[in-house]
């Protein structure tokens, strides 16, 4: 019969002996354990993220029963610090206690496989994948970690998701109009099958179902949404209700001669890269063909309003019922989130994009219009649909260039590195396209691509990418074209950032700008004739204000800078806003449906929202009524003058249009400045 035995061990690894006595709350027991959760709790944060919530944290619960010290926390020498890049769970690496629960319930009862160990010592940690955060790696989100975490370490995050910018509860303020599913309902969808009945229940409230009869409007463009829907049962109808027009100032007719802003048409006004322009981009699995009344059709199993879920931009298209009781899934981001992580889900909605949107995607891509439908149908299967969150990097300058992206969904900002910093040279939307300079250069990365927000990509392989260009000689000499011109841009804005001082004019934001308005304070007098001349050209709307940066004697007003890689740009629903090929010029297209945002983006405050009167057709009655809807408008430099009109107007010569960078680089060097007029 074996004796007591000299140290204490573990139940876990303790091995059961014939006769053996097990005493569990003995004085020394008792003091092991309290040593032991004392040493725990010494760098373990008090209280952390679940005891704040939920006051269940196992580990400071156990401490309160073992009375052991509270007084002692010494932050850890390594930590890999907290991890919010999952939108539903948060990670707390600094409360982990190193338990392996996590790493059990991802393996052992789920099997995903994601959770695992790494480093050594002090060092120890838990990590995702091969040490990615949580939100990059292959996580499913079923919430087993989380349920089984004793620790803050791994705690629910969704809630904060449920909140609005103005603090309110989406639930109630974007989910009122129908009937919130329970748990059990949900479990019982088929959208939601293999979706952890855990995590449903955190969720409780984020999903509703609505049903509408034909000729109902789901949602309308313009309004802000943080929601995305997907069609159960019937199918509706998406278009664009605002007129295919842009803003253009002409001159009246009349006894008094003046100049009325109005819609115009697409005409010869418009760049000729535009013209043949068939597809406007939209936040659904399908592109919406140009014209006044072009209306795309979805169907049962179809998801849309998902960017705009995602990062609450304004909806992109009116959406209404095409059947009588039509039935749609209304959800939030938390619940959206989880439907993108789920395998089933994701490769049910990348095979309908493949099947019925990327054709169309690359046909509204002037440089794919040469490819025959055999290489297409080829290309469909052979391309990678990628996923990036907002603020990953895509590409890194200086890399090897290894594949030629197409942009399906999301913004990304293209950067260079220089010495005095980091200078954006574009923002790309859907349907453009970056990669060709690598692969066409030598093979290595001259930017560096980030995605602004949850950015999907399609991905064409350097394989593939050399096999279209060698038989497609059109795609080639296209994408050389292009290639040429960004490359002669960089070179000659590196030229001027070696002879500007690059600190005074980043700090000024004045790198951004192609064209400025300057006043002389000198010889200004304040009397706003400027403004005044503005209105008067523009048909009473200014797009123009006397205020902004002061540089030295010199004010620089607040109106259109037509930057070189204008932030109006990022978000715009349907891509209406962009540069001109020549990259002087900012132009707002006649698909412009008026949400604003372009107007809230712009860091200047040079975008305005000009009203009109237009006549639409009720769809309910058939009669046309009359309504107001909203264009973004810029200034366009006057160019139907010699000269712009705030120029022009002021009688004390203080007002100048001047190309930023000669006028600011004399101007740092001493000499005598000298205004130099752009070219309008």
């Amino acid at each position: 019969r074996p004796g007591p035995e000299r140290v204490l061990a573990a139940s876990c690894v303790r091995q059961c002996a014939e006769g053996m006595k097990v005493k569990t709350k003995t004085d020394g027991v008792v003091r092991a354990q309290r040593t032991l959760v004392e040493l725990l709790m010494a760098d373990h944060p008090k209280p952390c993220a679940r005891e704040q919530e939920t006051h269940d944290c196992e580990l400071e619960s156990l401490g309160r029963q073992l009375k052991a010290r509270q007084d002692i926390f010494t932050p850890r020498a390594y930590s890999k610090g907290t991890d919010f890049s999952n939108p539903s769970i948060a990670i707390d690496h600094g409360a982990c206690i190193l338990c392996d629960r996590c790493v059990r319930a991802c393996s052992d009862v789920k099997e995903n496989y994601v959770i695992g160990r790494m480093g050594k010592g002090y060092t120890t940690s838990i990590s995702f994948d091969d040490n990615q955060p949580m939100g990059d790696s292959s996580c499913v989100n079923c919430g087993e970690c989380m349920i089984s975490c004793p620790t803050g370490a791994i705690t629910y995050s969704g809630h904060k998701l449920f909140t609005g910018t103005d603090g309110q509860d989406l639930r109630k303020t974007q989910l009122t109009r129908g009937a919130s599913l329970e748990v059990s309902e949900l479990q019982e969808h088929p959208l939601f099958k293999g979706i952890s009945g855990n995590f449903l229940k955190r969720s409780e409230g984020s999903v509703v179902l609505r049903q509408f009869n034909k000729g109902e409007i789901i949602c309308r463009q313009g309004d802000f949404g943080s929601t995305a829907f997907y069609i159960d049962r019937g199918s509706v109808e998406v278009y664009i209700d605002t007129p295919m027009s842009h803003v253009k100032t002409v001159r009246s007719d009349g006894l008094f001669k003046r100049m009325v802003s109005v819609l115009a048409p697409r005409g010869d006004d418009r760049q000729k890269e535009q013209e043949d322009k068939q597809y406007i981009p939209i936040d659904a699995p399908v592109d919406l063909e140009y014209g006044a009344d072009k209306v795309a059709t979805l169907n049962e199993g179809d998801l849309f309003g998902e960017m705009t879920c995602m990062n609450f931009y304004p909806r992109s298209a009116t959406v209404r019922a095409a059947s009588d009781g039509t039935i749609v899934l209304e959800m939030l981001r938390n619940v959206l989130d989880i439907l993108q992580r789920n395998r089933e889900f994701r490769k049910r909605i990348e095979d309908t994009y493949r099947r019925r949107a990327l054709e169309n995607h690359l046909r509204s891509t002037k440089l794919f219009k040469t490819l025959t439908p055999d290489f297409l149908e080829e290309l469909r299967e052979r391309v990678e649909l990628v996923r990036f969150r907002a603020g990953q990097v895509i590409c890194r300058q200086g890399e090897t260039a290894d594949a030629f992206y197409l942009v399906r969904a999301g913004h990304v900002k293209v950067s260079q590195s220089y010495p005095g910093g980091d200078i954006v040279r574009n923002y790309l939307a859907r349907s453009s396209y970056f990669g060709e300079m690598g692969l066409l250069g030598g093979g290595v990365r001259v930017a560096t691509c980030t995605a602004l927000d949850h950015v999907d990509l399609v991905r064409i392989g350097k394989a593939d990418f050399d096999r279209m260009l060698e038989m497609f000689p059109a795609v080639r000499a296209e994408l050389e074209t292009v290639a040429g011109d960004r490359r002669r841009e960089n070179q000659r804005q590196a030229r001027e950032l070696q002879s500007a001082d690059i600190d005074k004019f980043l700090s000024q934001g004045l790198m951004e700008a192609t064209n400025l308005l300057i006043l002389d304070l000198e010889r200004c007098v304040r009397c706003d004739e400027c403004v005044r001349a503005c209105g008067a050209a523009h048909d009473g709307i200014t797009r123009l204000v006397r205020d902004g940066l002061r540089f030295d004697k010199y004010l620089v007003a607040t109106a259109c800078r037509q930057c070189r890689d204008p932030l109006c740009m990022v978000g715009c629903p349907v891509g209406s806003i962009r540069r001109t090929s020549d990259l002087l010029n900012i132009v707002i297209e006649d698909w412009c449906i008026g949400c604003g945002l372009c107007a809230e983006n712009c860091p200047y405050g040079n975008i305005n929202m000009h009203e009109f009167e237009v006549k639409v057709k009720n769809t309910a009655t058939g009669r046309l009524e009359r309504i107001t809807r909203r264009k973004a408008t810029a200034c366009d430099l006057c160019m139907e003058h010699k000269e712009p009109s705030c120029v022009y107007a002021c009688p004390h010569d203080a007002a100048h249009r001047v190309e930023p960078q000669t006028f600011f680089d004399v101007h740092l060097k001493g000499r005598d400045v000298k205004p130099v007029q752009g070219t309008f």
